[in-house]
């Protein structure tokens, strides 16, 4: 099992990104969760066996056909053992 923390920056949000992020997440059967950041960024964490968590990074570097992703920075994480994929409240400025 691995872990993928992205923050994928460009036109993210408002375009579908989360919801598209947590429907193939689960069909992937990859855990984790995805968010709005307030700077308008999307930020995402990938748990689960390296394949579908690799698909899914790249997923999140290409977004849904109407996101303009500009960047995805990606960091390997130690798992934390998350169950099902969730998107989570828009983070606050500062948190």
């Amino acid at each position: 099992m691995i872990r993928r923390h992205v923050r994928v920056r460009g036109l993210v949000q408002g375009v579908y990104y989360r919801d598209t992020c947590r429907f193939l997440a689960e069909e992937s059967g990859v855990a984790g969760w995805v968010r709005n950041l307030h700077d308008g960024d999307v930020e995402a964490v990938f748990e689960g066996p390296p394949g579908p968590v690799t698909r899914m990074v790249r997923w999140a570097a290409a977004g849904p056909g109407a996101a303009e992703v500009t960047g995805c920075d990606v960091t390997a994480e130690r798992p934390e053992g998350h169950r099902g994929f969730r998107i989570l409240p828009d983070a606050r400025p500062g948190a």
